[in-house]
């Protein structure tokens, strides 16, 4: 079952009961898990770090970061709070971590059993290792990133898993141990990858959904899709092209002052993604082609059989005035065509009847 992710981030705007909200909306609207971000500002950004320019554009307001950041902070204490919040309603928790102290937080307070690493950590190797070290399934989000910069995070990864925490890192220990089967087996087992395009919103043309496949085929692990792009026909799409997670923003309402507000669902849309993703989750089927069960009682009504086109005395000589292919398809295959032609009839049929011989 493919697993729907609402991004949460952070669109609580930094109040606590706007973030319950938002888990009781991704609740309501049927996703698997609701998902936030755990940062502690200082430690994430320099007091010089600009925003980016959709972080301007959308707030209205040109700061710094630190400054912007400052303001969408949750306290331990409100994850704490959260987690219990969904718990009560039977939706997953999860949340990304953006510096040391909220990952140990995540890892060892919440014991979470699953990570998540952002498209701007995949270079973070110290960041990454300290992931992949924690145990924990991971999903590797790859925004902005090259195929060979996604190969040497998965070799951070790999080295994290398998090998001791004494063991002493650098590239050459990262690329053995991503070359190992050791690794390989240990990566299969707990990474996912997720293809991205980093920009809010993310134009269509930038979309480049094929790159699923090719990150599927490249590394060989399973590939889900988090979207930045606007409605919900891109990651519905995702889900035909095979992504096995969709994680999507989403927000209470669209309007409100914030950085990624105006690039993220309402709760309205959030649930009709949800049910367009669900119903293309079951359209695709096992693939095995054959007939479906529907189509079963079908089959005789719409397929042909030889039929006698004129009556046919018994030993008449079967021929291409007197046998026809018509409707139903309950009688002889037209595949017997050519072993009928030419013989004779072994018994007497009127006409329209199924030839039987």
């Amino acid at each position: 079952m493919i697993s729907i992710i609402a991004e949460a981030g952070v669109n609580h705007n930094g109040d606590e009961s706007l973030a319950h909200a938002l888990v009781d909306a991704a609740w309501q609207a049927g996703a698997d898990i609701v998902k936030f971000q755990t940062f502690r500002a200082d430690k994430l950004v320099t007091r010089n770090a600009r925003q980016a320019q959709y972080q301007t554009a959308n707030t209205g307001k040109s700061e710094s970061q630190l400054a912007m950041l400052s303001r969408l902070e949750l306290s331990f204490e409100a994850h704490l709070r959260l987690i219990r919040h969904c718990e009560a309603r039977g939706i997953g928790f999860l949340s990304t971590a953006f510096d040391d102290d909220s990952l140990d937080f995540l890892v060892r307070d919440i014991r979470l059993q699953t990570l998540k690493i952002p498209s701007g950590e995949l270079t973070n190797a110290p960041f990454v290792l300290r992931h992949a070290r924690s145990g924990c399934n991971l999903i590797v989000s790859t925004g902005m990133a090259t195929l060979a910069e996604v190969e040497s995070a998965l070799a951070v990864i790999a080295f994290g898993l398998i090998r001791e925490h004494d063991a002493a890192p650098g590239m050459g220990a990262f690329m053995a141990a991503y070359a190992s089967p050791q690794g390989q087996a240990a990566l299969r087992e707990k990474v996912t990858l997720l293809h991205c395009t980093t920009e809010y919103p993310a134009p269509m043309s930038d979309i480049n959904l094929n790159a699923i496949n090719t990150l599927a085929h490249a590394f060989g692990l399973p590939v889900g899709y988090s979207d930045h792009s606007e409605g919900i026909t891109v990651p519905v799409a995702a889900v035909a092209r095979g992504a096995c997670l969709i994680e999507k923003h989403f927000t209470l309402d669209k309007t409100m002052a914030g950085p990624d507000h105006q690039a993220s669902l309402e709760p309205s849309e959030l649930t009709d993604m949800v049910n367009a993703i669900r119903n293309v989750e079951m359209a695709l089927g096992n693939g095995i082609k054959g007939p479906r069960p529907c189509e079963l009682k079908n089959i005789a009504i719409a397929r042909k059989s030889l039929v006698a086109a004129c009556d046919i005395a018994r030993g008449m000589e079967l021929n291409e005035h007197n046998v026809a292919i018509m409707r139903p398809g309950e009688g002889m295959s037209p595949y017997c065509w050519w072993d009928v032609i030419g013989k004779r009839a072994s018994h007497a049929y009127l006409a329209g009847d199924l030839i039987r011989e």
